[in-house]
């Protein structure tokens, strides 16, 4: 099934790749999808995403690397806008199965960059034990979670992401289809309108209550942040764990906004909640989005300018001892709750060095005292290790099993 001969994966010159996670070549070029780290980590954040976790139904552990290979190959091909196999759409003939879907004939590659990573669960199978990062382990439940099994963890998770929702739903259709057999869609997301700018270049966008998002989010220009917060060292993963060195742990929480609710709340009482300004993304008590925050500021009633309970003040390095992560996450809709209410929310996706020293005591914060709280709820959670980089002629199935 797995038995393709390997041939170039290039539909146009690649670029070379560089040590920044694959932040590409030329403008107009195809993001490079070989390099010290993965693509779609710190690549400028596109448009579009497309998130599937997978459970691993085989139990064969040659199945699941070829499989592996067989997504390096297929992935690298599309990243750089080829068919997921070379005439895969038509060239069979017509009584021939095609091999790619075709739904992405004769788009551009749009920024694609497809990232893979590992749940816990994986490392319980296939003698993968003595493989498993340390920090690789379920994330502890918080107050106020009331998270769906069905759509939470995962063995392997697939994120796409493109400037072209069909280039990104067509990566991610075309490696289950070479999956078939080896694993199963346990849950997805679809996610539009980034939330976080990852690139200096970038304008900070906005939630779907309508503030900017991510304003003091770890930037791919900061290599010194990078190395800090994102990503794993060779001291982090000793012993037969090192393979994850350059690596980084993926965070993914769905969270629902009833925005119903918001939408009748006064302006005051949403800045008050956020921290900021609504139009400018301003902190309280100051003008600009990118103002320094002072959390001593205070208003004319001697109250904190910047409230006790908002969430830029949690959810602030300064006050979580210097923790950072780098946030990727996306607006989604996904139609109505059948009780007359949008289904919407934020789709929070993040990468850091170790979700348990990082994500987890913010998170903690938020959930205890943020008063966002009121507005959202955590339905769904997983946590994943991203490996590093492919060198030249590697690919995910040896990464992976050595």
């Amino acid at each position: 099934m797995y038995a393709a001969t390997r041939d170039s994966a290039h539909a146009a010159a690649a670029p070379s790749p560089d040590s920044g996670g694959g932040q590409g070549g030329p403008v107009g070029a195809p993001i490079a999808f070989r390099g010290a780290h993965q693509g779609g980590i710190v690549t400028p954040a596109q448009d579009r995403m497309h998130f599937v976790a997978l459970d691993v139904v085989s139990e064969s552990a040659e199945d699941l690397q070829a499989m592996l290979t067989a997504w390096t190959r297929a992935a690298e091909r599309m990243t750089y806008g080829a068919e997921a196999a070379p005439g895969g759409a038509v060239g069979l003939g017509p009584y021939g199965v095609p091999t790619d879907t075709g739904e992405a004939l004769d788009l551009p590659p749009a920024n694609l960059t497809i990232t893979i990573g590992y749940g816990p669960s994986l490392f319980e199978r296939f003698g993968l034990d003595g493989r498993k990062p340390e920090a690789l382990h379920d994330l502890p439940a918080f107050m106020g979670d009331d998270l769906d099994p069905a759509t939470s963890g995962g063995d392997i998770c697939i994120q796409a992401c493109a400037d072209d929702p069909q280039v990104a739903v067509h990566a991610v259709r075309n490696l289950i289809r070479l999956g078939f057999g080896v694993v199963a869609v346990r849950w997805s997301q679809l996610g539009f309108g980034r939330t976080s700018s990852t690139s200096v270049a970038q304008k900070t966008p906005r939630n779907l209550f309508g503030f900017k998002d991510g304003t003091n989010n770890v930037k791919a220009e900061d290599a010194e942040a990078l190395a800090q917060h994102v990503w794993v060292a060779p001291e982090d993963v000793p012993g037969g764990a090192a393979w994850m060195a350059g690596g980084s742990y993926l965070v993914a929480r769905r969270i629902r906004m009833h925005i119903e609710v918001w939408d009748r709340t006064n302006l005051q009482e949403q800045q008050d909640v956020f921290g900021r300004g609504k139009l400018e993304g301003e902190p309280l008590g100051a003008k600009k989005e990118f103002d320094a925050i002072d959390f001593s500021a205070t208003r004319t009633d001697g109250l904190p300018a910047i409230p006790l309970t908002s969430h830029v003040r949690l959810a602030h390095a300064d006050n979580l001892n210097g923790v950072r992560i780098l946030r990727r996450g996306y607006n989604f809709t996904d139609g109505s709750d059948g009780q007359g209410h949008l289904n919407a929310g934020l789709f929070f996706v993040a990468f850091m060095r170790d979700a348990h020293t990082q994500f987890v005591p913010m998170q903690r914060a938020l959930a205890a005292k943020d008063g966002l709280n009121e507005y959202i709820e955590h339905t769904g959670s997983a946590l994943f290790a991203c490996p590093p980089g492919l060198a030249d002629g590697a690919d995910w199935g040896t990464q992976l099993f050595g």
